[in-house]
């Protein structure tokens, strides 16, 4: 019985439905890794901005325990203003 999983004839894989590829057989490893290597670089930067936004998140309901002062300076503060009505 013939394994049409590894089944190719003039190029064309057929799986379950046949369809041309542009190399015969398999793929080189320098395709297959660059998909790869960009799936594992999009998590690392998800993964990154998920935490970064959580410890954000917690420094700024936490920094107040921990002697951080969020609050702006309130001083009054008076200049003169002369305006030029003649």
């Amino acid at each position: 019985m013939l394994n049409f999983a590894h089944f190719v004839v003039n190029d064309v894989i057929l799986p379950k439905r046949p369809y041309i590829s542009f190399f015969s057989g398999q793929r080189p490893r320098y395709l297959c890794r660059i998909g790869e290597d960009m799936r594992r670089l999009f998590k690392a930067v998800l993964y990154l901005s998920v935490f970064g936004f959580i410890a954000l998140v917690a420094y700024a309901y936490l920094g107040p325990f921990f002697g951080a002062d969020f609050s702006a300076p309130q001083v009054e503060v008076r200049e003169p203003v002369i305006l030029n009505a003649d």
